[in-house]
């Protein structure tokens, strides 16, 4: 049983992060935060699939005055991702957002960083430090040798103190690396160092395929140790299937109940169906579903009865058909054609 590590809870919005909260999911935007039609629909696309915070860029005042208008649209709570310009936080914590995305060491002079802070205490907006190889001092680079788990957790520090020093705790850390290993590193040492809630995620993961398996290895390892509060996949394809994946994730681990956990074996030349494609429909269908079940599907009569008869609904297959389980129990024999249907159609019933 997985033992999550005792952190501050803060609130982004209407959703805790930290302490005994579940354990989100992120994604971020990419489409042009001003074009608000835009921007709603892709963040109602991530909502319908799972998200439970969404980040924005704001690359200009024109993006953080759009973000009243898109708070009113949609569920779930929105971060303000802000880079270099120290206006563009206190214009976006003016209209609304539920937390600031920053890098104190580059947001301007120590008064900047006051006035955002100051405005984030006046609204009571969190600030996420986000931390990675790219936003590391130069003094620290030089004293540590480059970019290793040592300048990345010592750069969070700094991060954190500078807020500290300016008495605000309200804060959650990222630390981002697009080396595995070194992502895990991190993690493991920020977290015996402080307790604030830490967002999880390799970063810069790459493609779907690639970026899924890193992200996988990267935050579930972590999260195994019971490191991590929040997630995001950073993929580079839709938006939704970093959600996909998070999910996953967490179901994987135990971590998340919420909808369908689909087994299916990898096929052989016992398989008589065309498992391959009834698998990819039936993920599709299944994607939506918020019930807390097992649905297996096997392609043969080998072990295809026993892993149908521990899930909650199954399909055993055969040359054509397939046998349809439930609870344990044989409900009835169905042609291949109509197998999804027919396991839908119970689906719907428990």
């Amino acid at each position: 049983m997985i033992h999550r590590r005792e952190t501050k809870k803060i609130q982004v919005g209407n959703i805790g992060v930290g302490g005994d909260s579940p354990i989100t999911v992120q994604s971020m935007t990419n489409t042009i935060t001003a074009d608000i039609p835009a921007t709603v629909a892709q963040i109602h696309s991530l909502e319908a699939a799972g998200c439970d915070i969404i980040r924005c860029a704001i690359n200009d005042e024109e993006d953080a005055v759009a973000i009243r208008e898109i708070k009113r649209q949609i569920r779930i709570p929105l971060i303000a991702d802000i880079q270099f310009d120290h206006r563009l936080g206190l214009y976006a914590v003016e209209n609304g957002c539920d937390c600031l995305r920053i890098n104190p060491g580059n947001i301007g002079s120590k008064e900047q960083v006051i006035q955002v802070v100051e405005r984030c205490k006046e609204y009571r907006v969190p600030i996420r430090i986000g931390v990675n190889s790219g936003s590391i001092h130069r003094e620290i680079l030089q004293k540590y040798g480059g970019v290793n788990t040592d300048s990345l957790v010592e750069s969070a520090l700094q991060e954190i103190r500078t807020l500290e020093e300016l008495d605000f705790y309200d804060i959650k850390i990222s630390i981002k690396s697009s080396n595995v290993v070194t992502m895990i590193e991190v993690y493991q040492k920020i977290s015996e160092l402080v307790n604030y809630p830490l967002h999880l995620g390799v970063t810069e993961a790459g493609p779907a395929r690639s970026g899924s398996v890193k992200s996988s290895i990267g935050i579930g390892t972590l999260l195994y140790m019971g490191i991590g509060d929040t997630i995001r996949v950073s993929l580079t394809t839709d938006p939704v299937e970093e959600i996909r994946i998070g999910r996953e994730i967490l179901r994987s681990l135990g971590l998340l109940k919420e909808g369908v956990d689909l087994i299916s074996c990898p096929t052989c030349s016992r398989t008589k169906v065309n498992l391959i494609d009834l698998i990819q429909r039936a993920e599709e269908r299944l994607a939506t579903v918020d019930k807390n079940l097992s649905v297996a599907i096997m392609g043969c009569p080998v072990n295809g009865p026993g892993e149908a008869k521990e899930a909650d609904l199954g399909i055993a297959c055969t040359n054509g058909y397939g046998v349809l389980f439930k609870k344990g129990k044989v409900i009835r024999q169905v042609e291949e054609q109509q197998l999804l249907e027919a396991m839908m159609e119970e689906l719907d019933r428990m």
